[in-house]
């Protein structure tokens, strides 16, 4: 690989191009969710896409699934470790979705392209997002594997295109063994246009600035990332922090399964050690350390400069170590359908342990996980398989200048979108009899926890049910007095005879007019719930956040029959709840 040249640059050029690099990727990311065939892609928004340079660091990332930052690159550095740097040529497009190359689950497909100007090798456009099915034992993935082996087809980077032209024979053997294979290769054809609009936007900034004014900028652009991250970590005294937290279990019984985290601050480094976490599992749940890396680089992000983009100077100061066959760096062929759980329970792990150091961006944990639901069977109305699957909202914690938002999805998974109720019914043999917030869910505190949802979905085909609801050992804890958010559950039929609760489980048979409900997780509160103001914990009461029996025992709101406040019997009811009040969330931070 030839190296390019650089010199300097003005700050407003250099601005100029850092823009026209996000703008680059935002054009990726519209082309892909526009071409797409699945709700899940062009709905849902699971997909993500980047921009690279000829060493594969990152010069823009469209906003997307969050944990996918800082692991697009590394199946591009993978590939090159396999084919050399020498071994792309112009017209090739690539594809893996190796847990070992990418870090997450066999559905998560990797295609980029290498870009070429003036003959050499620039850059790369690089995409990912959510496959439906890609040949696991049970459609579209399952909630009780054991091996790798039964979540899917597994493939290492491999040539899907040569001279710009398609390898058909790989292309059929991709379709051939997906259950939608016609919308699989629809999906596969969307992120190759994606790579081809990053390729000719990318060409077009070079056309325009030539390639000394590029280079300058973008080695001024990673400087200046990795200056200001170096600088904020500085600014965090020298010690050793700790946090900790369990998975309630694998999906087949095993738990639960702790995770322990250590970081060390040294002058302007951070270190993130994982050593006495859990051994690898049996189960679905392991974290793949690529995974794992991005996970933390999350939780990292979320507390230094998370409003400035990431790019090749991002993470630099921060390194991230875990034991070789334990959950967080499992050995092939460990099955990880679920790296979302351990993920979300890292993001939140991290922010804690650095919570009384960085009190002002920290935050109480989140209801940290994908919460996903599947129902698949045949549809009636189109004589055809149907799934429909997808993460689910929750609660976020709270944090020192607010409550924490209601009803979003969870921090691995970023810019994902609900469906629609509308597009839902319209594309799946359901009904949805209800949706909305579930009080009493957001932690406790001067600031509330944001509560979780409920979904009540009413078959109108047989079908069959999985679920993998996690986080209800270690719920969201709330900090600095708040109280935990409560956790997750799902349940069928409620109040008949048949009537079940769970939270994992694979293949449940169903029939029409059968009744499912999911129920996630709330956010912790932060602060000490009795310092909240008495007419917010009114205005939750309204709104139907808190109900009035929980602004009177965890606040010491004291509500009259018309919800008005009680004064004179708030301030007695607080007096005497002070003097209980004592302690702090699950892996209490230490120094």
């Amino acid at each position: 690989m030839t190296a390019l040249t650089a010199t300097r640059t003005d700050p407003i050029t250099t601005e100029i191009i850092r823009n026209a690099f996000l703008s680059c990727a935002q054009d990726m990311n519209a082309t892909l969710i526009r071409s797409s065939y699945t709700p899940i892609i062009y709905e849902g928004k699971d997909c993500a896409v980047a921009l690279l340079d000829e060493r594969a660091d990152v010069l823009a990332q469209a906003v997307g699934v969050t944990m996918f930052l800082g692991n697009l690159e590394a199946s591009v550095k993978l590939t090159a470790e396999q084919i050399g740097w020498d071994g792309f040529r112009p017209g090739d497009v690539f594809y893996t979705n190796s847990p070992s190359a990418a870090g997450t689950h066999l559905n998560d497909a990797t295609i980029f392209a290498p870009i070429f100007w003036r003959n050499r090798l620039v850059g790369f456009s690089a995409t990912r997002a959510h496959w439906l099915d890609v040949g696991a034992k049970d459609p579209g993935g399952s909630m009780d594997a054991t091996e790798l082996y039964q979540e899917g087809m597994r493939w290492g980077p491999t040539r899907l295109y040569e001279d710009a032209r398609p390898r058909e024979d790989l292309i059929d053997l991709l379709r051939d063994n997906g259950r939608f294979g016609l919308s699989l290769v629809g999906d596969m054809n969307a992120q190759v246009a994606a790579c081809r609009t990053g390729e000719a936007r990318f060409r077009k900034i070079l056309d325009r600035f030539g390639e000394d004014a590029y280079v300058a900028a973008r080695d001024d652009i990673y400087r200046q990332s990795e200056q200001l991250e170096r600088e904020a970590v500085e600014a965090i005294p020298n010690g050793v922090y700790r946090s900790e937290g369990c998975l309630d279990d694998d999906g087949l019984g095993n738990g639960p399964l702790l995770i322990r985290m250590r970081i060390d601050v040294e002058g302007d480094s951070m270190r993130i050690d994982l050593n006495g976490s859990a051994s690898q599992t049996r189960g679905p749940v392991n974290s793949y350390l690529m995974n794992t890396i991005s996970a933390c680089r999350v939780g990292f992000k979320m507390l230094i400069h998370p409003d400035r983009p990431v790019d090749g100077g991002t993470f630099r100061t921060l390194e991230v170590t875990a034991p070789e066959g334990s959950i967080c760096a499992p050995q092939e062929p460990a099955p990880c359908q679920f790296s979302c759980s351990p993920g979300g329970l890292l993001v939140d792990l991290v922010i804690h342990a650095l919570a009384s150091v960085l009190p002002e961006a920290a935050a109480a944990a989140h209801y940290g996980d994908s919460m996903i639901l599947r129902m698949t069977g045949d549809d009636p109305r189109r004589g055809e398989r149907f799934l429909l699957t997808g993460p689910h909202a929750g609660g976020w914690g709270a944090w020192a200048v607010g409550d924490g938002a209601d009803a979003l999805i969870n921090v691995g998974n970023g810019a994902f979108k609900d469906y629609p109720i509308e597009v839902v019914e319209q594309k799946y043999p359901v009904i949805v009899r209800g949706y909305g917030i579930r009080c009493d869910t957001g932690g406790a505190g001067r600031f509330r926890g944001g509560c979780g949802v409920y979904r009540r979905t009413e078959l109108a085909a047989d079908a069959r049910v999985s679920a993998w609801f996690e986080r209800f050992v270690t719920p969201a804890w709330g900090v600095f007095g708040g109280a935990d958010g409560a956790g997750p559950e799902v349940v069928t039929n409620e109040g008949r005879a048949d009537e079940r609760r769970f939270r994992k489980i694979n293949i449940l048979a169903l029939s029409a007019g059968d009744v499912v409900e999911l129920r996630t997780g709330g956010g912790g509160g932060y602060g000490q719930p009795t310092e909240r103001d008495p007419e917010r914990v009114r205005e939750d009461v309204l709104d139907g956040y808190v109900s009035r029996a929980a602004a009177m025992h965890e606040y010491g709101v004291v509500l009259r029959a018309d919800l008005t406040v009680d004064l004179a019997a708030t301030l007695a009811a607080r007096e005497a709840a002070r003097r209980a009040e004592s302690g702090d969330g699950p892996g209490e931070a230490t120094r």
